[in-house]
């Protein structure tokens, strides 16, 4: 009798476990009708759409018809993202808010963490390509030339068969820009300004200089790996447009969000596709593709052409590339974590803000501490071939999001039946899409019939039409993404499309991480979020008056 009054007790506590579980995965923040500043412990505005512009091209500069559909790709999203920038334009989150806006929890934590992973990678990534490119610099100095060690900045000196690769530069870079990220966005700002200028204006030399080089019998032939190559080449320059993200999670800061945050988004991401498309036709106009070196391939084309002069520009305005991007990059994780500890996801520390520089301390400090970790430690740019999981995967569900939160707003706060399966109808037409995308990809990528990859297609676009037909749409305040739902659906195919591209140990990260994901949320978030807490700061949707 004991037994099975123990064996009922303990299958009513999983039950309860696993209710509680799912009742906190699938809540979703509420959007609120009214716009107010934040409280004390908010930012400060300060960023212009000027500053956002320089944002947004400081993240991102750093083939030819691989950047062309890649910046294709992100004009769309772009076009995504420049809405919701629009519509929640009074606290920092980015996708992470949108997500948990329109889908729920765990879909925003998810979405989170796969973008984390991304950012932190690349931050340390881009940490030792800047160290390298600053001991090359300090080689011009006649007393060091070859005489600086490997350990100080040239790459990393190698331990246990390469396991670690000591970087010390690479850290230290790291913390002077995290020091000056804690100073408030104000000399963040300056900075950024300064080192984003200097490298447009080199990279509009090297691109004017350059033409005057270019053998247009190196163009031919214009592929010649193929097409599927250039889809390859796609998804790992893919990462080189996260510009526009960083723009979005700027919100907070940003003087007039509703205005300015849209031409950020846009502007700063056409800047960067035409210098990224006018760069790669001048380097493979000038020597023939097969001869471009890895490691230094813009500076060795000019050095190779008699322009030594030029060659040490490129080293100035990589110097200036790098540490913008490295600049942004690690801005932006701040802001994030800032997002999740305000709901409750992360601990609190993470949700301090300073009350006089008004920046995020802990989490500034925080994100400087991994990429400094990661970037003295070990060789991350073996790690290369995994980035763009966390953006591409985002980027579809940022799209997804336009969608859904039109149906919200046509229909209210309407909860009946008749509602949530049209709502769960329009889900599934959005799943369908991406696991078109994703089946498509698969089967171009292991040459399987054409007969196939036609079938997936097909469905797609009946998917597609479903949510054309079968949803009603209304125009949000602010910027409006145009053809929705067709748009953010072609976003998502072929985020997914190149999303099947990935080296396989991409998906495999995407699995892994996701599992971790979930168990972090399972045994911490759940209990500690809140979204209706009066402790947190509401998002506030964008104020009418303010939209003209």
């Amino acid at each position: 009798m004991g037994s099975q009054q123990k064996d009922a007790t303990s299958s009513s506590s999983s039950s309860s476990s696993f209710s509680h579980f799912c009742s906190s995965a699938l809540r979703a923040k509420t959007l609120e009708p009214s716009f107010n500043s934040t409280s004390g412990q908010g930012l400060i505005r300060r960023l212009g759409v000027l500053d956002l512009l320089l944002l947004g091209v400081g993240a991102s500069i750093g083939v030819t018809i691989s950047f062309i559909l890649a910046g294709a790709s992100c004009v769309l999203n772009a076009l995504c993202y420049a809405e919701l920038a629009s519509r929640f334009p009074a606290v920092v989150g980015g996708a992470y808010l949108y997500a948990y806006t329109a889908f729920n929890e765990i879909t925003a934590f998810l979405v989170f963490m796969q973008l984390m992973l991304d950012y932190h990678i690349g931050a340390a990534t881009i940490a030792r390509s800047l160290a390298s490119y600053v001991a090359t610099i300090f080689e011009l100095i006649p007393g060091l030339k070859g005489n600086i060690p490997a350990w100080f900045g040239q790459g990393g000196q190698e331990f246990f068969g390469g396991t670690l690769s000591i970087n010390i530069l690479a850290p230290v870079l790291v913390a002077l820009l995290t020091i000056i990220l804690c100073r408030g966005v104000g000399e963040s700002s300056a900075v950024n300004l300064f080192m984003t200028a200097t490298k447009v204006v080199i990279v509009i030399f090297v691109i004017i200089v350059g033409a005057f080089k270019v053998d247009v019998d190196n163009w031919s032939p214009f592929a010649p790996n193929g097409f599927k190559e250039i889809l390859t080449g796609a998804t790992v320059v893919f990462f080189a447009y996260v510009g526009f993200d960083a723009v979005a999670n700027s919100a907070e800061e940003s003087k007039r969000p509703q205005r300015d945050l849209p031409i950020g988004i846009l502007g700063s991401l056409l800047i960067c596709v035409a210098l990224y498309v006018g760069v790669c036709l001048v380097i493979t106009g000038m020597v023939p593709y097969n001869l471009l070196g890895e490691d230094a391939p813009l500076a060795e084309a000019f050095t190779s052409k008699g322009l030594k002069y030029v060659s040490i520009l490129i080293s100035i305005g990589a110097v200036a590339g790098l540490t913008t991007t490295l600049l942004v990059g690690l801005y932006v994780q701040s802001r994030l974590y800032l997002g999740l500890g305000r709901d409750g996801l992360l601990p609190s520390i993470f949700a301090k803000v300073h009350p006089k520089r008004h920046t995020p301390i802990h989490s500034q400090i925080w994100v400087g501490i991994v990429a400094a970790v990661l970037g003295g430690l070990f060789n991350v740019h073996v790690l290369s071939h995994i980035l763009s999981v966390g953006s591409l995967t985002g980027y579809s569900v940022v799209a997804a999001c336009v969608v859904t939160l039109r149906w919200k707003n046509r229909t209210g706060n309407q909860v009946c039946s008749k509602y949530t399966s049209t709502w769960c109808e329009g889900v599934i037409c959005l799943v369908i899409v991406a696991c078109c995308g994703f089946a498509t990809g698969v089967l171009y990528r292991f040459s399987a019939s054409f007969i196939f990859m036609i079938v997936a297609v097909v469905i797609a676009i009946i998917a597609c039409a479903a949510l054309f037909c079968r949803q009603a749409y209304s125009d949000p305040p602010g910027f409006s993404c145009p053809g929705v739902p067709v748009v953010p659906s072609v976003c998502i195919f072929f985020n997914i499309f190149l999303f099947a591209q990935l080296h396989h140990e991409a998906w495999i990260r995407f699995v892994i991480l996701s599992l971790i994901s979930v168990g972090i949320y399972a045994f911490y978030g759940q209990y500690h979020a809140n979204p209706s807490s009066d402790a947190t700061i509401i998002y506030h949707r964008a104020p009418e008056e303010d939209v003209h």
